[in-house]
């Protein structure tokens, strides 16, 4: 079994990771996930370690057939869990998402019955049936923040094919960082000021009738 690599201070974007959920505009019956990307330089030191993972079980899994396999792999971004963040593209403006231009990424996912183990900031694992500190971690996990994480690549090799995927382990909050996301909507000069109430009438007293 592939090992457990460990990245550190590694930008989360896209998280699913309270809930599990299948991809959109899938088809009806899709296996739900829990899933997240991981950005970081090209130069990070574990992204090195993490690609030298992923040689290990492709050559562990597919022998000496494992470097053209790879090759292969290489060649279509949805049989591979990693590569140049410039290889997403938002389908609205056609540009890389925020925060991709001029990093790496590696997607994971993990089953909906094997959720992501949570750790807190003391390194301490929170207990999947401890729903309510899970939730209370996973809401410092946006898109944007800085975590630690252990992902474990492994060889797909079925029916839909050879790929590489990657699981999700285990996450930790790291810092915060600035959120992914499209500005707010600029609406200066769209609002006028608020009247204010028009005061409400004293109320006659008996005498006064």
């Amino acid at each position: 079994m592939a090992e457990a690599i460990q990245m550190t201070n590694v930008r989360l974007s896209f998280p699913k990771l309270v809930e599990a959920a299948a991809p959109q505009q899938s088809p009806p019956g899709t296996p739900k996930k829990f899933g997240a990307d991981f950005l970081m330089e090209p130069s990070h030191p574990d992204y090195a370690r993490f690609m030298g993972e992923v040689g290990k079980v492709a050559s562990e899994k597919w022998k000496d057939n494992g470097n053209a396999i790879l090759q292969l792999i290489q060649g279509d971004r949805r049989l591979r869990c990693y590569g140049k963040g410039i290889e997403k593209v938002d389908k609205k403006t056609l540009k890389p998402y925020n925060g991709y231009e001029t990093t790496v990424y590696v997607s994971g996912s993990s089953d909906e019955n094997h959720p992501p183990m949570m750790v807190d900031g003391s390194g301490n694992v929170v207990p999947n049936d401890n729903i309510m500190a899970r939730q209370a971690l996973a809401r410092k996990l946006y898109g944007g923040c800085y975590v630690n994480v252990a992902l474990r690549p492994w060889c797909q090799d079925n029916q839909f094919g050879r790929a590489i995927r990657c699981e999700i382990i285990a996450v930790q909050f790291a810092k915060d960082g600035e959120a992914f996301g499209e500005a707010a909507p600029d609406v200066t000069g769209m609002f006028g000021a608020v009247a204010a109430p028009a005061p409400a009438a004293a109320p006659k007293m008996p005498w006064e009738v």
